[in-house]
């Protein structure tokens, strides 16, 4: 791609990789964003202290704060910023469909210990048969009689598996379509049952004082990888992950392979962004303030604590502004919202060269061209003739590729944060978001072009987004 170098959009993609495969579930990505926030100067906040009573913010200061360890909002104040001046918000969102353990996971049938597992978010479950699986998530740990500790855990171990049916027990009817019921074929296989005479249980395993809802092999796993008693494990929430690294890939290392780029994608991207914008030595003249929010759920609507349905957006913008209102003023805030623009970023579907006939004739993005911008009339997607300009006219002063996506009047259309932001905080919107494949599926398929310059848009929209936007005079008399 002209003007960029190819080792340079290279070595960011594998930084992707990296962090994804050290980010198998919302928690993980947080507490990796979280490093490399702290890293960069960042520091961290909580929500039940008042910031302004504690004088926590300060301009030019850079801050963030996670809710349920799953969701987070990073922000640099900009050094000239005033109550009712503007935010730049990127908003992205950290999981992915998935299969998580259920409460009570404790199974055995035939010989085999099993694992409960419900399906989160609209996966292709087909692509889950037959692959190396791991465990990921947090767990709940007793210390002592009335003291508990929540850890993070990854046990990056094949240790679970969801075999398929082989072919010659298949009815015609069966071979002719994969059909799978969630219920009863996607229950992943932990192990065998032990039969030595000398055995404690039937697993092997000594379960005395273990929890019951879950298999004892599981919990010893866990408490070896934490550095617990299993006993001492008292609850957990935990998602099967693939062991398989993510990897670079095509035949001229244009193509990433990896899980869940939907979304982590654009959480990478835009927490590089808004750390680099920060030590760019342009926040000090800066009259506003650059947000990213990284939310939990999306997958399953955003209706939660911690989803983009919930007030934390516009709590964030309340309270941000708040620290810097000389009085309690509750007007000043909805200035700055009227003046405030989100790029809700979210990956975007590349035309199939097997399934083009799905694409609108007119709008198919294709991997390695660039960022796509997505429209939808009925809201589906909240862009609109002036975000999405700002957009393009970014793209074009910094001879970045960009590239536009509207579903086929035929085919339904998804939706994200975008639409969910404008309605509950009022904020306007554009939605866009790199094109890739095999969406929702266990691995998919991005560009390494995309990734990259998909950063040095998120970038350039820190530094001069809305000064595009302050560039359009609206005329609103009827010619």
């Amino acid at each position: 791609m002209e003007g960029f170098s190819p080792s340079v959009m290279k070595s960011f993609a594998q930084g992707f990789t990296k962090f994804v495969d050290a980010s198998p579930t919302p928690f993980h990505v947080c507490s990796n964003a979280a490093a490399k926030l702290e890293a960069a100067g960042f520091k961290r906040l909580s929500e039940s202290v008042s910031w302004k009573a504690t004088k926590a913010l300060n301009p030019g200061g850079k801050y963030y704060y996670t809710r349920n360890s799953s969701c987070l909002i990073a922000f640099c104040v900009g050094g000239k910023f005033e109550a009712g001046n503007a935010f730049k918000v990127v908003g992205a969102h950290t999981d992915s469909p998935v299969l998580m353990v259920k409460p009570n996971s404790n199974r055995t049938s035939h010989g085999y210990i099993q694992v409960g597992a419900e399906c989160y978010g609209g996966g292709l479950w087909h692509t889950w048969l037959d692959r190396d699986l791991g465990i990921a998530g947090r767990v709940l740990v007793k210390k002592g009689e009335t003291k508990f500790e929540q850890h993070l855990v990854h046990v990056d171990k094949p240790i679970l598996r969801v075999p398929s049916l082989c072919i010659h027990l298949q009815t015609a009817e069966e071979r002719a379509a994969l059909k799978l019921n969630k219920e009863d074929h996607l229950t992943p296989i932990l192990g065998l049952i032990t039969k030595e005479l000398n055995a404690k249980t039937e697993t092997g395993v000594e379960d005395k004082g273990l929890d019951p809802r879950h298999a004892p092999a599981l919990l010893k796993v866990l408490g070896e990888k934490i550095g617990c008693k299993p006993e001492e494990i008292i609850d957990v929430e935990l998602s099967l992950c693939d062991t398989q690294k993510g990897a670079i890939g095509g035949v001229a290392d244009e193509l990433i392979f990896t899980p869940r780029v939907d979304n982590q994608v654009h959480c990478y991207t835009s927490l590089e962004a808004l750390i680099s914008y920060s030590n760019s030595g342009k926040l000090d003249s800066d009259p506003d303030v650059s947000v990213i929010a990284l939310f939990d759920h999306e997958e399953v609507g955003s209706d939660s604590n911690e989803g983009a349905g919930s007030p934390i957006m516009r709590d964030a913008v309340v309270r941000i502004s708040s620290c810097f209102a000389m009085l309690e003023d509750n007007e000043l805030f909805k200035v700055g919202l009227s003046k405030s623009l989100l790029l809700s970023a979210d990956a975007a579907h590349a035309i199939h060269p097997n399934y083009a006939s799905k694409h609108e004739q007119n709008h198919q993005p294709k991997i390695g061209e660039g960022t796509v911008i997505k429209t939808n009339q009925n809201q589906r997607y909240a862009t609109n003739c002036i975000t999405g300009f700002v957009v393009r006219e970014l793209c074009r002063r910094h001879s970045l590729p960009v590239q536009e996506f509207v579903v086929r009047n035929d085919c339904p259309c998804g939706s994200t944060i975008g639409p969910i932001i404008a309605h509950n905080v009022g904020m306007r919107t554009v939605d866009i978001g790199i094109p890739q494949l095999s969406m929702h599926s266990i691995r998919e398929t991005c560009g390494v072009n995309d990734v990259y310059t998909n950063y040095k848009l998120l970038e350039a929209f820190f530094d001069e987004g809305l000064k595009v936007d302050q560039s359009i005079t609206v005329i609103e008399s009827n010619m």
